[in-house]
């Protein structure tokens, strides 16, 4: 198998987030009464409205109340989508979504706790227009639908959705993987990015590549229950690349080097956290405190810097301060192309992000060599017929 060529699987739920709801009439508060019911109209003429009534009912029932999570909203589909269509989709040729893995077993009590929310939302949000399973039969669903959902992003690699692909839910995850899944409207496209012989297995990876293997694994353990035993996690050829100490004339112990890593970790949660209460100006903050606190251990290339780096450059796009974003982005974009696997699309969204920045800062020359730079990488992750790179090129021409 060469590199680039494609497998296409088609979707078989998708839940489709912020920047798709206005379309998909998910949110009441979003669209005037009159587009609304032309929008119910027009949609009621098609195969989809049954899936489209589920969710148009209960969102106008609640209005600006509705706010079910998006693992809610996929579920219920999900539970919707098997009682309108009880046979084999054309997604589920090799794997049914009942046959998903639940790792039931292996669930603490604090994942328990936020299944059962998730079910109390269901029963909330949706009582009135559909029926349920049990509640032990909607644990092992929702356990499902943890295990083997697939987050949709755009070209950026900004969150739009969430969806269920049952036949690519089959591959396992590799820290060294030879493919790459991208999406293009209700389908995933599967492309090789390295050559893969006839009987070798196929791999994708499920969690963000720049860790180091200890933390990769902790993420793998958490959300997927179970251990990588790739190439990369038994040799971990680049964790001292990851984690690299600043050169100083008095090294840092040992112990101060665990120290601050646990510090680190610390701050990315903080950080998470952080995000949904405080305010840009304390969020960039809490990246630059962080930051001159590492930055007396950490080389500006080491991972947990580059994570705070890149937070940073997403306060600075929010509050539209370019300047400061394209700082950052260029600190981030040569230690990234070092880190990450070739055809990487975290590098690619960073030379699109960057290629972008410079254009609106009128910097020509250095947006052209960005934006060619995402275009090479992507034609190989996306294909060359992908309208994220028809638009990208269209950037190209119109600067």
């Amino acid at each position: 198998m060469q590199a680039g060529l494609l497998l296409q699987c088609g979707m078989s739920v998708c839940m489709n987030a912020a920047r798709q709801n206005f379309r998909l009439c998910f949110f009441a508060s979003c669209i005037p009464e009159a587009s609304l019911k032309h929008e119910c109209a027009r949609k009621e003429e098609k195969e989809d409205w049954p899936m489209h009534k589920l969710e148009c009912a209960a969102m106008c029932a609640f209005g600006q109340n509705w706010n079910p999570s998006e693992t809610v909203r996929l579920t219920a589909r999900i539970l919707a989508k098997q009682k309108i269509h009880p046979e084999r989709t054309q997604s589920e040729k090799l794997l049914a979504v009942k046959e998903f893995e639940s790792h039931l077993d292996k669930l603490d009590n604090e994942k328990r706790e936020l299944i059962q929310n998730d079910i109390a939302a269901l029963h909330h949000f949706y009582s009135k227009h559909m029926e349920y399973p049990d509640n032990a039969a909607l644990v092992v669903l929702f356990a499902q639908v943890n295990c083997n959902g697939f987050t949709i992003e755009d070209e950026e690699l900004s969150h739009l959705g969430s969806a269920i692909f049952p036949d690519v839910a089959l591959m396992n995850h590799s820290c060294c993987p030879n493919v790459i899944v991208t999406y293009k409207g209700t389908l995933a496209e599967v492309r090789a990015v390295k050559e893969i012989e006839p009987g070798e297995e196929v791999f994708t990876s499920y969690i963000d590549l720049l860790y180091p293997t200890e933390d990769r694994n902790d993420r793998l353990r958490d959300s997927y229950f179970f251990t990588c035993d790739c190439r990369e996690c038994t040799m971990k050829e680049k964790d001292k690349e990851k984690l690299k100490i600043r050169k100083l004339n008095d090294p840092p112990s040992a112990e101060a080097v665990r120290d601050m890593i646990k510090y680190a970790r610390n701050v990315i949660e903080e950080f998470r956290r952080a995000k949904h209460y405080k305010s840009p100006s304390e969020l960039l903050e809490i990246c630059e405190l962080s930051l001159d606190k590492m930055g007396a251990v950490f080389e500006d290339s080491n991972v947990y810097m580059l994570h705070m780096m890149y937070q940073a450059m997403g306060v600075c796009l929010y509050v539209q301060d370019w300047e400061g974003a394209l700082r950052y982005g260029q600190k981030i974009i040569r230690p990234y192309s070092k880190h990450y696997p070739s055809y990487s699309l975290n590098v690619a969204s960073m030379w699109l992000k960057l290629g972008r920045l410079y254009m609106a800062l009128e910097n020509r020359p250095a947006g052209d060599k960005a934006l060619k730079k995402a275009i090479a990488i992507m034609e190989v992750a996306h294909g060359k017929d992908h309208p994220y790179i028809s638009e990208i090129k269209k950037e190209l021409e119109d600067h």
